[in-house]
């Protein structure tokens, strides 16, 4: 049975690509959501094995940290699984701080190491 991701906010290129890397490592199928009221209310209607959210939100720049601390802070989401999509290491680290796991950025997509840290959550190993 395929593991359920979120994805959010991301723009089609990365979209396009962040399914590509998931499909090929992974037996997941991918829910899109572009806005934070979207994601909540996703998230409130479905279980998701993972939430990955990209640090800005493609259709209204929204910072996503901000879904993040919603998540963390809802009796009903918050021990759902959530990764911040960013490059930068500074934005992960303040990610896990507040309640998230390291996540990874989309030139890290491929790499072994991004897949071991994915596995636990989307594989049945």
């Amino acid at each position: 049975m395929p593991r359920q991701v979120l994805s959010v906010g991301q723009c089609v290129p990365d979209e396009a690509a962040l399914e590509r890397f998931l499909k090929a490592n992974f037996d997941v199928r991918i829910t899109q959501a572009e806005t934070a009221a979207d994601a909540l209310d996703l998230l409130r209607k479905s279980a998701y094995n993972l939430v990955l959210i990209n640090r800005k939100l493609d259709a209204d720049y929204t910072d996503g940290t901000e879904i993040l601390r919603a998540i963390k802070a809802d009796e009903m989401l918050h021990t759902t699984p959530v990764m911040i999509v960013s490059n930068y290491p500074e934005y992960q680290d303040a990610a896990v701080h507040l309640g998230a796991l390291y996540g990874f950025g989309k030139a890290e997509l491929g790499r072994s190491d991004v897949i071991a840290r994915l596995t636990p959550l989307l594989s049945d190993q």
